[in-house]
């Protein structure tokens, strides 16, 4: 078996990220050599674009940039690490120890993301290989954390719900294992393992689905059990639903090519649902998914990045020519899709008791940042529990954290400490802010445009004003905030959404669907905080009087002409 794949003609030429690949000796580069380098505590480009597939990337504090500058030292250079965790399930030892490593290594706080993984942010050079190996130790790892490869696989946050739940978590677990990276660089690298292979044209180790190459872009992954679609399922690369008959689990329905990035100005890049091609049995996932990644993986953009993503592919080559390429790899085709029905795609706050009798509790966390503020020992509190706390915790999609399987006799103890932190559902909150994202934005991504997490809290204390006075505290309005067009946190599916487009500026998106299942659509352009809430105001006002018995936000300013309704992104710019 070789490693060789032939990739049909492209539109131009490799993009310079396909070189560093090749020439990556399987994701190794000179990663060890650089991150021994003594003078600088950044590391090359190139070397940088390999760290992604280790679940890692240099970043610098943004807020400390000029004055470095000024004073001609180098960037303020530190690392953001991330951990998977398919399905977002990890154990209250894992727990404390991402505490102790986000304290001791890192900027003191740890962010829960939008995948159901960890992200530490401000992790120097110098310690970043001390911080993998105890990652590993804890039985956790980063590989594949980013990068042009399957990234973290989302799943419902409560496998207790049903004993349907816990099949399709465990279903989510196989998929990340068997779509992993098949390279030793990681244990190389990070974990001292023994060198497998010294050249690449050695055939000791091959990439058996990967190839050398690897994906031309990331690739994503959500399963969803209807009618909760709180993975956002229709934002994947590959999105999965599950299909129940008399409460057992029976398959599959494939939906194929959603993606929330974009990029300014440039019509051919869009945000895009996927969308659904059809039904697969559970023993068949493994290979569907599998041979759905190699129709990527052949045929993806290999030339501009930014238009390489799945859903490009999937526009560019149609959905029928995608269903027979993945019927022809198979050897068998999927069946017709199945009925299913979504409601909402958020959390469900407080104690729920599950299908094993154990108990659950939903808190909010605001863009899931965990640290001590002032007035709220959210850190220390939840170190507490976790160090009597006997069942798991479960990270979710909308980045808030589930404590898990706690027993009655353990749930009057972890009361007792979340009273004493003051740990809460969000009840004092407002819907809206109960059912906020925001990325991390500045002042750690480079990518950032404007200000997210950082401001977003701001931004709902002033909005929250209107919705008391509509009376409207209580209403579930999904809002979301990206410091950019790249997306992470899933803005092209808030009812209310704002893209930043420069330093305090953003564009505002109005008519999502609730359930996750329709794009919003631009409402105004470059525009900050002044024009924001006044152009808010009269529409929380009409929607107050106006809506119908169970109409949702993003209907109401569709049906009453605000913004046109979007299905597809192939019309998301269009007037």
């Amino acid at each position: 078996m070789t490693n060789k794949i032939v990739l049909p003609p492209q539109p131009g030429p490799p993009s310079d990220v396909e070189r560093i690949k090749q020439e990556s000796n399987y994701l190794r580069g000179s990663l060890v050599e650089t991150l021994e380098y003594p003078i600088s505590s950044g590391i090359p480009d190139d070397d940088n674009r390999l760290m992604k597939f280790h679940g890692s990337y240099l970043q610098d504090d943004r807020d400390l940039r000029n004055e470095r500058q000024r004073q001609k030292l180098e960037p303020a250079y530190q690392f953001m690490v991330r951990v998977r965790l398919p399905g977002g399930v990890t154990t209250p030892e894992q727990w404390l120890v991402m505490d102790r490593l986000a304290n001791q290594y890192g900027n003191g706080t740890l962010k829960l993301t939008t995948r159901q993984a960890y992200q530490m942010h401000g992790i120097l050079k110098w310690n970043m290989k001390k911080n993998m190996q105890e990652i590993n130790a804890a039985l956790m790892d980063t590989l594949a954390a980013c990068g042009d490869v399957n990234r973290n696989v989302m799943c419902n946050p409560n496998p207790y719900q049903s004993a349907v739940h816990g099949e399709v978590y465990e279903w989510s677990r196989k998929l990340s294992d068997y779509l992993s990276p098949r390279t030793n660089a990681y244990h190389e690298i990070w974990l001292d393992g023994e060198k497998v292979v010294d050249s690449q044209d050695s055939n000791e180790e091959i990439e058996p689905m990967y190839g050398a190459l690897y994906l031309p872009r990331k690739f994503k992954i959500g399963l969803a059990v209807p009618p909760c679609n709180d993975v956002d399922v229709f934002s994947q690369d590959l999105g999965l639903i599950a299909i129940l008959e008399d409460d057992k689990l029976v398959g599959f329905n494939i939906a194929v090519g959603g993606g929330m990035g974009m990029t300014h100005g440039d019509t051919q890049t869009y945000p895009q649902l996927a969308r659904v091609i059809g039904f697969c049995a559970p023993d068949q996932l493994l290979e569907v998914a599998e041979k759905i990644i190699t129709i990527q993986r052949d045929y993806g953009n290999r030339s501009v990045r930014k238009y390489a993503r799945f859903k490009y592919t999937v526009d560019a080559k149609g959905l029928e020519w995608i269903t027979n390429e993945l019927n022809s790899r198979l050897g068998w085709k999927l069946e017709a899709a199945r009925k299913y029905h979504f409601e909402h795609n958020g959390d469900r706050y407080g104690w729920v008791k599950g299908s094993n009798g154990k108990w659950h509790f939903t808190l909010f966390i605001q863009s899931g940042r965990i640290q001590d503020f002032e007035d709220y020992q959210l850190m220390t509190g939840l170190r507490e529990i976790a160090k009597i706390h006997t069942g798991d915790f479960r990270l979710s999609p909308n980045q808030n954290l589930l404590i898990s399987n706690v027993s009655s006799e353990d749930k009057k103890k972890i009361s007792e400490l979340m009273e004493q932190y003051r740990l809460t559902d969000g009840e004092q909150h407002s819907a809206l802010r109960r059912s906020s994202l925001a990325c991390v934005a500045f002042p750690t991504c480079g990518l950032a445009m404007a200000e997210a997490e950082r401001y977003l809290p701001s931004l709902l204390d002033k909005i929250e004003l209107m919705l008391d006075e509509s009376g409207l505290r209580d209403k579930e309005i999904v809002i979301r905030m990206s410091g950019c067009p790249n997306g992470c946190s899933r803005p092209a599916l808030g009812e209310i959404a704002f893209i930043g487009k420069a330093p305090g500026k953003y564009n505002m998106y109005l008519g999502a669907g609730f359930a996750g299942d329709r794009l919003n659509k631009i409402y105004r352009e470059n525009i900050g905080e002044a024009e924001i809430l006044a152009l808010l105001k009269p529409l929380i006002s009409q929607y107050a009087k106006e809506r119908l018995e169970g109409e949702h936000f993003g209907d109401f300013v569709i049906r009453a002409g605000h913004v046109k309704a979007v299905q597809s992104g192939l019309d998301f710019h269009d007037e």
